[in-house]
C-alpha cells in the first residue's frame, strides 16, 4: 500500500471518528478574523486607489474635463493588461515587488498586497463604467456655471454616480472574498485555507460546510448592506 493511500485512509478514519470542535473552534475564529482583515483592508485601499484611477480613466477621455489621450491610453492598457490575470498567478508574479516593498512573499501582509494590487484595477473599471452612465448634460451645466474641474469631479460626477458605485463595490466584495480564499497558498490563513486544510484534506465535509456557510453569511450581509445604502442614494 502506497504512502498516499495510507494517508488518505488515515484522514478518512479521523473524519469518521467525528469532528473535534474543541480543537477546531480557535482555528475557525482565527480564520474568520484573517478573512475579515484581508477583505476589509483590500476594499479600503483598493477602493480608494481604484476610485482615483477610474475617475482618471473617465475624465481623461476625449472631450471630457481632463482630456488627455496619452494618459487615457496608458491607463486603459494597464487596466486591460492586469485585469484578466488570475489572482494566484498575479500573487506569484508580484513576488519580487513584494520583497522590495514589504520584505516578504508569505503571510497576511503578502496576501493583502497581492489582493490590493489585483482589486485596484477591477475597481477602476467599475468606477469608469458607472461614471460613463452620468448624463453629460449635468456636467455641461456645471461647466457652464463656471465650476472648477475639481468641483465638477467631487460635487457633480461622484455624487451622481454614488448609488451605482456602491452596488459596484458591493459586487466586488464577492471577488475579494474569492481572493482571500486562495490566499492560503501564500500562508495567509483565512476561511479558504481552513476549509482546505481542516476540511478537504481530512475528508471532513462538516468543517468544509461550516466554512462555506460562514462565507455565504458574510457575503449576504455585505450585499444587503450595499443594496440598502444604494437604494438610499438613488432616492435622494
Amino acid at each position: 500500500m502506497s504512502l498516499a493511500t495510507t494517508s488518505i485512509l488515515a484522514a478518512r478514519s479521523l473524519s469518521a471518528a467525528g469532528t473535534d470542535w474543541t480543537r477546531l473552534r480557535p482555528k475557525l475564529s482565527d480564520a474568520v478574523v484573517d478573512t475579515l482583515i484581508m477583505v476589509a483592508s483590500t476594499m479600503v485601499i483598493a477602493g480608494i486607489a481604484g476610485l482615483i484611477i477610474g475617475t482618471l480613466l473617465y475624465t481623461t477621455r476625449q472631450g471630457n474635463i481632463l482630456q488627455n489621450r496619452a494618459l487615457n491610453g496608458v491607463l486603459n492598457f494597464v487596466v486591460n493588461f492586469i485585469r484578466p490575470i488570475p489572482f494566484i498567478i498575479m500573487a506569484v508574479a508580484l513576488g519580487p515587488l513584494m520583497l522590495n516593498t514589504i520584505n516578504t512573499t508569505i503571510g497576511i501582509e503578502a496576501a493583502i498586497f497581492a489582493m490590493v494590487f489585483t482589486a485596484t484595477f477591477a475597481v477602476a473599471r467599475i468606477v469608469e463604467q458607472n461614471l460613463v452612465s452620468i448624463d453629460p448634460g449635468v456636467i455641461e451645466a456645471a461647466r457652464a456655471m463656471g465650476a472648477s474641474k475639481t468641483k465638477i469631479m467631487f460635487s457633480v460626477m461622484l455624487p451622481e454616480a454614488l448609488g451605482p458605485l456602491i452596488l459596484g463595490y458591493t459586487f466586488l466584495v464577492i471577488g475579494v472574498v474569492d481572493m482571500s480564499a486562495m490566499a492560503g497558498y501564500l500562508g495567509a490563513g483565512g476561511l479558504g485555507d481552513f476549509a482546505l486544510q481542516e476540511g478537504y484534506r481530512r475528508f471532513n465535509w462538516e468543517v468544509t460546510a461550516v466554512a462555506v456557510l460562514i462565507i455565504i453569511v458574510m457575503v449576504q450581509f455585505v450585499q444587503l448592506l450595499g443594496n440598502v445604502l444604494a437604494r438610499k442614494m438613488l432616492r435622494r
